[in-house]
């Protein structure tokens, strides 16, 4: 499915990019940049499940870091993956261990719908079930709260989605 964006989506990410290129970001950019080892190709996305964090790298030992709600405990994962798909407002179909736990959660939950737990965008990840996408639930940023997927903030989603390909690297670590 080709990704579809709202107008205005592609400015607003320009004007991120234009701040975050400065030595520090504006309040209201999502993402913060922080040192990060330079031995990693930038445009990876880095996860680190322990810290709950997110980390895009930018390169020159630098990299944009972001909360996000991870796996809960045996539900976490770590692993190398590549982005295989960018969607915005997707619907959610829930995997079947979702389903096991919620039998009552139908096939697919539309977009926008208040059950869909996607949020504003998803980046899917090749080899799983797995996305990097946002939440309609704010409050479990910086938790262990997912069966395995990494949740960011809805304004963080918009503004990686904004930054990586289909392609981009990704690595889960503890």
């Amino acid at each position: 499915m080709p990704a579809k964006t709202r107008p205005g989506w592609r400015t607003a990410g320009a004007l991120v990019a234009i701040f975050l290129a400065q030595s520090t970001a504006p309040s209201w950019a999502a993402g913060k940049i922080v040192g990060f080892d330079a031995a990693i190709a930038p445009g990876t996305i880095v996860v680190r499940t322990q810290e709950r964090k997110l980390y895009l790298v930018l390169g020159s030992g630098a990299a944009l870091q972001y909360k996000v709600g991870v796996g809960r405990v045996g539900r976490q994962w770590t692993g190398a993956s590549v982005i295989n798909g960018k969607y915005i407002r997707p619907n959610w179909a829930p995997p079947d261990a979702v389903r096991r736990d919620k039998p009552g959660l139908p096939k697919l939950i539309a977009s926008g719908a208040p059950g869909n737990p996607m949020g504003e965008a998803a980046l899917t990840l090749a080899g799983g079930e797995y996305a990097i996408h946002g939440t309609n639930v704010p409050n479990s940023i910086g938790s262990f709260v997912s069966y395995g997927c990494i949740r960011m903030y809805n304004r963080d989603i918009v503004d990686l989605y904004s930054r990586v390909s289909v392609g981009s690297p990704v690595l889960v670590t503890r």
